[in-house]
């Protein structure tokens, strides 16, 4: 299991990247979506919760102020997890985070027009959610 730390290092500056991209836009509101595999009162998850909220305050997005968080718990089912991902695409955020294969496929058949940040996944190259390095591609 992955320490809080290590989780709020690997959120934070995972799910910030597409949004400082961009850069702050006179006072304008960000919107992450999140659609996490998760219950809602599972413990992970209220850490998870906390750790994005910290990590993103680092660089200077404060929930509430300059970014709203969009979550969708679904508790392990499959159905819900596709039909989730199908609701946060519906709101248009300016990226979509995923934790785990179980919610990062369903979401990348869900959306190729808003950015999708997923962390947790072994084999992103292996499960075609990204496409091999040209360069490493004889290697592999």
């Amino acid at each position: 299991m992955i320490g809080r730390r290590e989780f709020i290092t690997l959120l934070g500056s995972a799910a910030a990247w597409p949004l400082v991209a961009r850069a702050q836009q006179g006072g304008q509101v960000r919107r992450i979506g999140v659609l996490e595999a998760l219950a809602v009162d599972d413990p992970e998850a209220l850490a998870r919760v906390t750790a994005l909220a910290q990590g993103l305050q680092q660089l200077g997005w404060t929930v509430g102020r300059n970014i709203r968080i969009e979550y969708r718990w679904a508790a392990g089912d499959a159905d819900r997890i596709r039909q989730q991902a199908a609701e946060l695409v519906a709101l248009a955020p300016d990226a979509i985070l995923t934790v785990g294969a179980s919610t990062t496929a369903p979401m990348l058949r869900a959306t190729r027009t808003v950015p999708v940040v997923f962390v947790a996944v072994v084999d992103p190259v292996g499960a075609s959610f990204v496409d091999a390095c040209p360069l490493l591609r004889p290697l592999l």
